[in-house]
């Protein structure tokens, strides 16, 4: 009696599931139902894409060669959405989930937005490029102008300094390869007492400006049906009352079938240590909270060789020095502070051809050599860094 108490049970069981099946295939195909997104407005999908940038990997790192841990860690991680509007209006949004979510005290947008601009097409033959919102500022270089998951680590110049400020832009294109461009846009996204100090601005040594602004200006070129590439630029940026930082980058790039080389010269001259790296460096408590005559300049270059189908071997190298220019240590006796050295050899895999994804293994190598005034002033040794990685990059498109 038992057993059959429990077949009608599972017999009215299975009757409810069917039931409930039933009306949630009907409520699917019912004709009142109505789409998330409008029929009219779906077409637009079709202009847009969703993109999952990220670069994940499993670390292993090292101190003056000494082993310190390994983690999974994601490296990058920025959503993106981008798209057209109508013909002649373009936006993009991206946001970095692997950056601070506190809004900023100049723009008044959270640090880990990277983009948020619209870009309006001109004229008739649309050569002009009007664009207003918070972008990448398009200084030069060849390393700045990659994708950041593709970047294993930046050079010093880059990884220090504010590269995505609100502004407006315009852009003349010659053809579809080769622009001119001016940027104007704020110089940092943190007020100058948060960047800088207040002690800096005691006694008036140093002023904040009221017009803390920037303005770069860009050539995008190719030469000989893209056998060469480059981008330059020349940016001024005003730091405080009269004292500005001059930036210049020169990139260029062979490109062949299956063999790329870029390298870039990065200068930055800085009435106030904008980069900051020397800053860290030397007690400020000396000579005011923030040195003044700061001078960095970097060699980077890039080799990507696809030596059979699906496997690349790639090589990055640079050479970063940061020099004090100043005089307010009378006995500094060079202006040398540190040079520092990145060498980075990867094996990347690309599976498939019809998706942008690849897995890779690599080592990141960084040398750090100090001047013997360094060395003295402040009691640093010199010292290397290690990271052997093991992971992925995809700039994964959903849409």
């Amino acid at each position: 009696m038992m057993r059959i108490r429990i077949i009608l049970f599972i017999f009215f069981l299975f009757g409810l599931l069917g039931t409930a099946f039933s009306q949630i295939k009907q409520a699917d195909t019912a004709s009142h139902y109505r789409s998330i997104i409008p029929i009219d407005k779906q077409k637009r999908i079709s202009n847009i894409d969703l993109i999952a940038n990220m670069q994940f990997a499993f670390r292993n790192d090292f101190y003056n060669r000494d082993y310190t841990g390994s983690k999974f860690r994601m490296e990058q991680f920025r959503m993106e959405i981008r798209g057209w509007v109508t013909k002649k209006i373009y936006f993009r949004f991206r946001h970095r989930f692997t950056s601070s979510f506190e809004p900023q005290t100049i723009d008044k947008i959270i640090k880990g937005v990277d983009m948020a601009y619209v870009v309006f097409k001109l004229g008739k033959k649309e050569r002009w490029e009007l664009m207003a919102g918070k972008f990448c500022v398009d200084w030069g270089g060849i390393e700045f102008d990659l994708n950041p998951i593709d970047i294993y680590e930046y050079s010093d110049i880059i990884e220090q300094a504010d590269n995505f400020l609100s502004g407006a832009g315009i852009k003349y294109f010659i053809n579809s390869s080769n622009y001119i461009g001016f940027q104007i846009y704020n110089s940092r996204t943190q007020s100058y007492d948060e960047l800088y100090g207040n002690d800096s601005i005691i006694g008036g040594a140093v002023t904040a400006s009221k017009a803390p602004l920037g303005g770069v200006i860009t050539w995008r070129g190719q030469l000989w049906d893209g056998l060469i590439s480059t981008l330059w630029s020349y940016s001024l940026t005003n730091e405080a009352s009269g004292m500005f930082k001059n930036y210049i980058a020169l990139g260029q790039q062979l490109n062949l079938k299956k063999f790329t080389f870029a390298y870039d010269l990065k200068i930055s001259s800085e009435d106030l240590d904008r980069t900051g790296i020397i800053s860290k460096e030397i007690p400020r408590d000396e000579y005011g909270y923030v040195l003044k005559n700061t001078l960095y300049y970097s060699h980077w270059i890039q080799l990507d060789w696809q030596f059979v189908p699906k496997w690349h071997l790639a090589f990055t190298g640079y050479i970063d020095h940061a020099k004090w220019l100043d005089n307010e240590d009378p006995e500094k006796y060079t202006n040398e502070i540190r040079t520092s050295y990145g060498y980075i050899p990867t094996i990347e895999y690309h599976p498939w051809d019809n998706f942008n994804l690849k897995f890779f293994v690599g080592y990141v190598g960084r040398i750090y050599k100090y001047s013997d005034y360094t060395k003295d002033k402040i009691g640093v040794e010199d010292y290397n860094t290690g990271r052997v990685m093991i992971g992925l990059i995809s700039p994964l498109k959903f849409l």
